[in-house]
């Protein structure tokens, strides 16, 4: 990746931020409280991850994922407590406070411009709020998703299958076609099962069918019996 290309990726990481903490500046006290698509999470918990996400170093992840003996989930409960203010104004005055940040814990640039676009979604669809990431930044999310596992498995779930944009550029693998906007297809290979209905095509009820198996076992995993 060029220096050119990777400033841009964090343009439109900025501008993401930016258009999300917009979203966030008139929400009600419920609304902060509202249950996301990122889990357990609320609203508040997914903005102060946010704002861990945009303040680790290699450095400083290294050393939080040490402590945590590899455990991406302890971990992510450490920094997000660690950001998360007294009040949701706090959180989101400290989310404002990394908007321009390019700290990252390495140089996957497209991740985390993922990171923000997804989140941001994940906060945006149970407000029903309609503000949506562009195509611009969308696009290499999806081509990165379609490419690699990072911390989402979003190459598996769409191993074997042809995916692409019916709004866009993007377009990606080879076999049965999905079809459908590029928020919808982000939102599925990052293994949102909510945004499965906007897609379409014969490899669309096999992506269906990943994103659910890997939803049971998720369930399953947390079931103490």
């Amino acid at each position: 990746m060029t220096g050119w290309q990777n400033d841009h990726l964090w343009a439109l990481a900025h501008a993401e931020r930016k258009a999300l903490a917009e979203d966030l500046s008139n929400l009600s006290a419920e609304q902060w409280q509202q249950r996301t698509l990122c889990g357990q999470w609320n609203v508040e918990q997914v903005v102060a991850h946010l704002t861990a996400a945009a303040s680790l170093n290699q450095w400083q992840w290294l050393r939080s994922i040490l402590g945590a003996r590899f455990r991406p989930d302890v971990h992510n409960q450490r920094r997000l407590a660690e950001h998360r203010g007294k009040t949701p104004e706090e959180t989101l005055d400290r989310f404002r406070a990394v908007i321009r940040s390019t700290k990252a814990p390495s140089g996957h640039t497209p991740a985390y411009l993922g990171e923000v676009v997804v989140h941001a979604q994940d906060i945006r669809q149970p407000l029903g709020l309609p503000r949506a990431p562009s195509i611009e930044a969308l696009t290499p999310v999806a081509g990165f998703f379609a490419r690699r596992d990072f911390t989402v498995a979003s190459r598996t779930h769409v191993a074997g299958l042809q995916v692409r944009a019916d709004d866009g550029g993007f377009a990606a693998g080879t076999g049965p076609l999905v079809t459908g906007p590029t928020l919808a297809l982000v939102m599925s290979m990052a293994g949102r099962e909510s945004y499965l209905y906007q897609l379409h095509g014969p490899g669309a009820a096999t992506l269906r069918s990943r994103l659910q198996g890997t939803a049971t076992r998720a369930a399953t995993d947390q079931d103490p019996k």
